[in-house]
């Protein structure tokens, strides 16, 4: 079982690795709700919209699998 579930979490992050460059075209990562603070000198950038989204994303995705 746990082989199982590394294996698709990895196969998943090769999948996000190579579609990456059209996620971000979409707007992924720049979602409302992403905490962007930018200061003179540096810049702190926290995308907990996106984090939720592909936390739902990957929990429908492994309970798909799961059944």
């Amino acid at each position: 079982m746990i082989q199982k579930t590394l294996i698709i979490i990895g196969v998943l992050f090769i999948l996000v690795g190579l579609l990456y460059p059209f996620l971000r075209d979409i707007g992924l990562g720049r979602l409302p709700g992403d905490i962007v603070i930018k200061k003179e000198n540096s810049s702190f950038y926290f995308p907990i919209v996106t984090c939720i989204v592909l936390s739902v994303v990957v929990s429908l995705i492994l309970m798909f699998f799961k059944k």
